[in-house]
C-alpha cells in the first residue's frame, strides 16, 4: 500500500501575539492524488480554503487551490496556530486514509467538519454557516450557495471517468446521485443533528419510504407507535406486507409493550415520531435506544415536530433521525423535501436505494431550503416562545376542554421533553369545549392563521384533523383517538398578543 509524507515547507515562526511570521505550505510527493479516495481528496482539498491554509501539489501546480479576483486571497497564510494545526491534522487524516484499504468508508468527520465544529460552537451559527462558510464544492466568492442546475457532469477525458470509477476523481456523474447545492444542505443539517452523515430527498414521506425499504429487510418486524403521520402509518400497513414484513403498533408511552415485541419478534427497526403528529407524545430516546439496541433493532426518530434545534436524538442513542423539511427546516411554507440523518454505514444504505430509485431533491429546493435554515434558530426560538405561552392562555381558557403540548406539566411526558428538548416545539394541539359543528364554527372564525395542512412555517396554520386528516375514516378517527373537537394549531412568528385575541373571538363562536 502506499504511504504519504507530509513536508512543510516553512517553519512556524511567531511574533508578538502569536500571529505566524510566514505561510505554511505542505508539499505532497508525485502521484498523491491519484492515491487519495474521494473522501480524503476532497479533506485535502478543504485544506485549501483561504480561512485554514494554502496547500500545494508538487506533480501538478496547475491543481494548486485558489480564488478568484487574481488569486489574491489564498495566499497560504494562517491567521493562528489553531488553524494551521486545523489544516495538519486534516492532511495527515487524509495521509491515513491512503494507507489503509482503498476506497474504504471512514465514520470521521472530514477537515471542514471539525473545523466547523471548532468554529460555530452554537446552533445559531450552524444554521446560518455550516456546509457554506468553511468550503463548499462550489467555487465562487458568492456569500450564498449557487444553485446547479444541471443533470449531469463532465470529464475532461476517459481516464478521468476510468479515475472516477475506480475512486480516485470526485464527481456526481449523474443528477439523481448528487447535486453541489443539495450536499452543501447535507452538511448544514448534519452539522446540526451531529450527524455523520444525511441524504435529502424530495419529501419527508419519501424520506421514511426510502429508510425503511433500505434497511428493513424482507420477511422482518418491525414497531410503530399509534400517534403518527397517518400516510406513513397507511405506507407501512399495506406496502410493507408485500414484502413480508410484519409489525407491531404500540401506544407511545408503553414500554412493557416495546419490551415484549422486541422479546418475542426478530425486530429490525423501532419506528416513532416524537414529539408525535397529533398529540404531541414524548419517547424517552435514551431509554428506547437502550432497549433496542440490547435486542440488536435499530431505533429511526422522525424528529420533525421537534427540529434539530429542540432536540438532537443521535446524541441520546438514536441511530437515525428523519425529517419532513418541508416544516420547520425549510420553514416558510414553500418547498417540499425531506432528509434522514445518522452514521455513514446506514445512510449510505438509503443513499444507494435512492440513487437506484429516484426521489430527488429538485436543486432550486435544495436552495430554498438552505435560505430557510439561516433563521431556523429565528424561527423556533421565536415559535417555541409563543407556542408555550398560547398553550398556557388555552389551559385556563372555559371554552377549552383540554390542551396537549410537552411544555405543560400536565401533558403525561413533561418530564421526558424536559429532559431531552430545549424547547417544546410550534404546535399546540386542544379540544374545544363543542362538538363537531361548534369546532367547524372556531376554525372558519379565526381570521390570522391559514385553514391548511402542514406546520412549522412562519404563518400561523390551524386545523381540524376529523376533517383534515381523518374525514375518510370514522373507524380510524375512533382508533386512534381524534375526537370531532380536536385542534391541530400550528403557530407562526406572528405577534401572541394578536394570535391570541384572534382565537378569543372564534372561541366566542362554540
Amino acid at each position: 500500500m502506499a504511504t504519504v509524507s507530509l513536508t512543510p515547507q516553512a517553519a512556524f515562526s511567531t511574533e508578538s501575539g502569536g500571529a505566524l511570521a510566514s505561510a505554511t505550505i505542505l508539499r505532497f510527493p508525485p502521484n498523491f492524488v491519484r492515491q487519495l479516495s474521494t473522501k480524503a481528496r476532497r479533506n485535502c482539498s478543504n485544506i485549501g480554503v483561504a480561512q485554514i491554509v494554502a496547500a500545494a501539489w508538487s506533480d501538478c501546480p496547475a491543481a494548486r487551490p485558489h480564488s478568484g479576483g487574481g488569486g489574491g486571497r489564498a495566499r497560504g497564510v494562517a491567521s493562528s496556530h489553531a488553524a494551521a494545526a486545523s489544516a495538519a491534522a486534516a492532511a495527515a487524516s487524509a495521509a491515513a486514509e491512503v494507507s489503509a484499504v482503498p476506497n474504504a468508508k471512514v465514520a470521521q468527520p472530514s477537515a471542514v467538519v471539525l473545523a466547523e465544529r471548532n468554529l460555530l460552537g452554537s446552533d445559531a451559527s450552524l444554521s446560518v454557516h455550516a456546509g457554506e462558510r468553511l468550503g463548499r464544492r462550489i467555487a465562487t466568492d458568492a456569500i450564498t450557495t449557487p444553485v446547479v442546475n444541471t443533470s449531469a457532469y463532465w470529464f475532461n477525458n476517459s481516464q478521468e471517468l476510468i479515475d472516477f470509477k475506480e475512486g480516485r476523481h470526485a464527481s456526481f456523474e449523474y443528477g439523481r446521485y448528487g447535486n453541489p447545492t443539495t450536499e452543501a444542505l447535507e452538511k448544514k443539517m448534519s452539522a446540526l443533528e451531529r450527524a455523520e452523515s444525511t441524504v435529502f430527498v424530495a419529501s419527508g414521506m419519501y424520506a421514511a419510504v426510502a429508510m425503511l425499504s433500505a434497511l428493513v429487510p424482507a420477511g422482518g418486524h418491525i414497531v410503530t407507535t399509534t400517534d403518527c403521520y397517518r400516510k406513513t402509518r397507511i405506507y407501512m400497513e399495506t406496502e410493507l406486507p408485500k414484502r413480508g414484513i410484519s409489525m407491531t403498533v404500540i401506544r407511545p408511552a408503553d414500554m412493557d409493550a416495546l419490551q415484549n415485541a422486541l422479546d418475542n419478534n426478530n425486530v429490525s427497526l423501532f419506528f416513532t415520531e416524537t414529539p408525535t403528529n397529533p398529540f404531541l407524545r414524548c419517547i424517552d430516546v435514551e431509554h428506547v435506544s437502550n432497549m433496542c439496541h440490547s435486542k440488536g433493532a435499530l431505533l429511526c426518530i422522525d424528529s420533525t415536530f421537534a427540529s434539530p434545534i429542540n432536540q438532537k436524538a443521535l446524541t441520546l442513542g438514536a441511530d437515525l433521525v428523519i425529517h419532513s423539511a418541508t416544516k420547520y427546516i425549510a420553514g416558510h411554507n414553500d418547498v417540499i423535501g425531506g432528509c434522514v440523518s445518522g452514521r455513514d454505514e446506514l445512510v449510505s444504505k438509503v443513499r444507494t436505494y435512492h440513487h437506484v430509485v429516484g426521489g430527488v431533491l429538485n436543486p432550486n429546493a435544495a436552495y430554498l431550503i438552505l435560505r430557510g435554515m439561516k433563521t431556523l434558530h429565528l424561527r423556533v426560538q421565536c415559535q417555541n416562545n409563543t407556542a408555550l405561552r398560547m398553550a398556557q392562555f388555552l389551559e385556563e381558557h372555559p371554552k377549552i376542554a383540554h390542551v396537549y403540548y410537552p411544555g405543560l406539566p400536565s401533558h403525561p411526558e413533561h418530564h421526558i421533553a424536559k429532559s431531552q428538548m430545549t424547547g417544546f416545539g410550534g404546535v399546540v394541539s386542544f379540544e374545544v369545549a363543542g362538538d363537531f359543528d361548534g369546532t367547524r364554527r372556531f376554525i372558519d372564525s379565526v381570521k390570522i392563521p391559514y385553514h391548511a395542512p402542514s406546520f412549522g412555517g412562519c404563518e400561523s396554520i390551524i386545523d381540524q384533523p376529523a376533517i383534515m386528516s381523518y374525514w375518510d375514516s370514522k373507524e380510524q378517527r375512533d382508533i386512534y383517538g381524534i375526537k370531532d373537537n380536536l385542534i391541530r394549531f400550528s403557530i407562526g412568528v406572528e405577534d401572541f398578543e394578536d394570535l391570541k385575541n384572534d382565537l378569543v373571538q372564534a372561541l366566542e363562536k362554540i
